[in-house]
């Protein structure tokens, strides 16, 4: 068994197809000064002829998975437009006589050295971003045939040193039953486009293979644990069958709960809405039965393009989350870079720490035109369904009030243009950071409703980076101090009479929903795959007991002895009894 990282969850077997390395076969000499035109006319028709493949694959993948995950092609079109880039390759053209190919190889290698030199693992994986536009520039001045797939025929695990978005793109899923790439990781671009398109993946095996996979070798892969087993015995073939069974049998048994109100065996409701980041995953959530988007992360129309997402570009994109989610309310958070999520095209300062650093409301407080933009776009989509905006990484009173000015000004302007809006709509905040917990009550006091995101809420009180391998076993989203947090904005927001919610992975934790009827915590927002689990869950359970158990919880004195109490209460409710569903 070789343990990887698991990009893509899913089981899948079947035999190998390797994807063979392209060996480049480069000219050693230089140009002589007469043949520089043409070497430059060679480039440019590559880059014509690049760009127009690419637009072509956008088109296609746009067709198989929504428009909002092909924007990664524009990242690839904004490389072969970037002035830096470019003006390399013909440095090296011009000033050394290099030929066309020699140049853009070179680029590239240099670009790629620099991004890996950088201690940062998203502008690592754009390195490939890279590798794949040169690497397609390349392949046409050098007129390299393409490598052919199996015929769709015959479904495969595709074996890759690395996989471009390009190359996916061009899979079908239907026919490739999994993936297996040497390097990346969970935040690669073809990690991001196996989850959407349902295609198990593990990554990051190159250094744990004792000789390299070769194609017909029977594989199994595990992208829920990250393992990847090559030519196993029929003892582990048969349990991951077994598996892989398991898991389509417990997808249709959960489905048939999509249409079922989310309510306990005594009478308790939850509202279950989605965390999204795009139109395709509203679409699932939909299909969950989920209530609405909980969250919506705005930040990913921003990511893989060149330049910041136009106010109509995001009025469309919002207007359509509205209209499909009907009645339901869609709740929009305004952009929250910085951290973890970068923007090719805007520089973000270089921070010691920068998970405490210039990110969230503090990014659009500081970029008032880029955050105008956006509350402007929100403000139109909220004619057309039950639109609420809520601002990330709220510490202080002032911000708010800073933001309810900007918001002030995207109504005028949104007024002199005579363009309808709900003037009455509705803003809230995300309880993240232990000093809007300790001044909730102040805060409820300024906005229309609270989420809390216990994402970066466990990261902060804990001082936990649960990014960073030494310490994530001390991320514990079940300490007593978290609990403790929790109950103090529930507090505070009933005191004010404004509704709470949960929005991040505790929500779609089924251990946690003791804690929430004892809170008396209604909406719960998770990930689209989260919601009928959560649901069964919550059918199976009896809310009198789940809250004496929560009253029990919030006594105790470690996260191991809450977490054992809840797992134990948890693992009472039998899944798929016949009655169930």
């Amino acid at each position: 068994m070789i343990q990887g990282i698991g990009a893509a969850a899913g089981v899948a077997f079947g035999k190998a197809f390797v994807l063979p390395n392209w060996e480049l076969d480069l000219p050693d000499s230089e140009i002589d000064a007469v043949d520089l035109a043409r070497e430059f006319e060679r480039l440019y028709e590559g880059i014509r002829t690049s760009k127009d493949e690419i637009e072509y694959i956008k088109n296609e993948f746009k067709e198989m998975v929504g428009d909002e995950e092909s924007h990664i092609f524009d990242a690839h079109l904004a490389i072969l437009e970037d002035p830096v880039f470019m003006n390399e390759i013909q440095g090296l053209i011009e000033r050394q006589y290099k030929a066309a190919e020699v140049a853009v190889k070179e680029a590239i290698d240099h670009f790629v050295s620099m991004f890996d030199l950088l201690d940062d693992e998203y502008m690592k994986e754009r390195a490939l971003d890279i590798k794949d536009v040169g690497n397609r520039l390349l392949k046409h001045l050098l007129g390299a045939p393409e490598v052919k797939l199996p015929s769709d025929t015959q479904p495969y695990i595709l074996v890759a040193k690395e996989l471009s978005p390009s190359q996916l793109a061009h899979l079908n899923p239907s026919h490739v039953l999994g993936i297996v790439t040497m390097t990346g990781g969970k935040t690669s671009h073809s990690a991001i486009m196996a989850r959407a398109i349902g295609i198990p993946l593990v990554s990051g095996v190159e250094n744990r293979l004792e000789k390299p996979i070769e194609t017909g070798e029977f594989l199994v892969v595990d992208g829920d644990e990250g393992y990847l087993y090559i030519n196993p015995n029929q003892i582990i073939i048969d349990r991951y069958k077994m598996i892989w069974e398991e898991q389509r049998k417990k997808k249709e048994q959960l489905q048939v709960l999509s249409t079922v109100e989310a309510v306990t065996k005594d009478g308790s409701y939850f509202n279950l809405a989605a965390n999204i980041n795009s139109l395709k995953e509203l679409d699932i959530s939909l299909q969950n039965g989920a209530k609405g988007v909980g969250l919506f992360r705005t930040e990913f129309l921003y990511m893989d393009r060149s330049t910041f997402p136009t106010e109509d570009e995001q009025f469309e994109v919002y207007r359509q989350v509205a209209e499909k989610a009907g009645d339901a309310s869609v709740v929009i958070r305004t952009l929250d870079i910085g951290a973890d999520k970068q923007l090719d095209y805007f520089a973000l300062p270089e921070e010691e720490n920068p998970v405490l650093g210039y990110r969230g409301i503090r990014i659009s407080l500081d970029q008032t035109e880029l955050f105008q933009t956006q509350l402007t776009a929100i403000l139109r989509a909220s004619s057309y369904g039950n639109v609420r905006i809520m601002y990330p990484m709220i510490s202080s009173v002032d911000e708010i009030h800073q933001a309810k000015e900007i918001l002030k000004s995207a109504m005028a302007d949104l007024d002199r243009r005579g363009v309808t809006y709900n003037p009455d709509i509705k803003v809230g905040i995300m309880i993240e950071v232990p000093a809007a917990v300790t001044i909730s009550d102040l805060l409820a006091e300024e906005c229309d409703f609270f989420s809390i995101g216990t994402n970066d809420l466990v990261q902060y009180v804990l001082a936990v980076d649960r990014m960073n391998e030494q310490i994530a076993q001390m991320y514990h989203p079940f300490h007593p101090a978290v609990l403790r947090m929790l109950r103090t904005t529930v507090e505070a927001a009933k005191q004010a009479g404004i509704p709470v919610s949960v929005c991040g992975e505790l929500a779609g934790d089924e251990r946690a929903i003791p804690l929430w009827l004892n809170l008396g915590v209604q909406d719960l927002s998770m990930s689209p795959l989260s919601l009928l689990k959560v649901k069964h869950r919550i059918l199976n359970t009896n809310a009198e007991e789940a809250k004496k158990e929560a009253a029990a919880c919030f006594k105790l004195r470690s996260s191991m002895e809450i977490e054992e109490r809840l797992a134990l209460f948890a693992d009472t409710n039998t899944y798929f009894k016949s009655n169930d569903v």
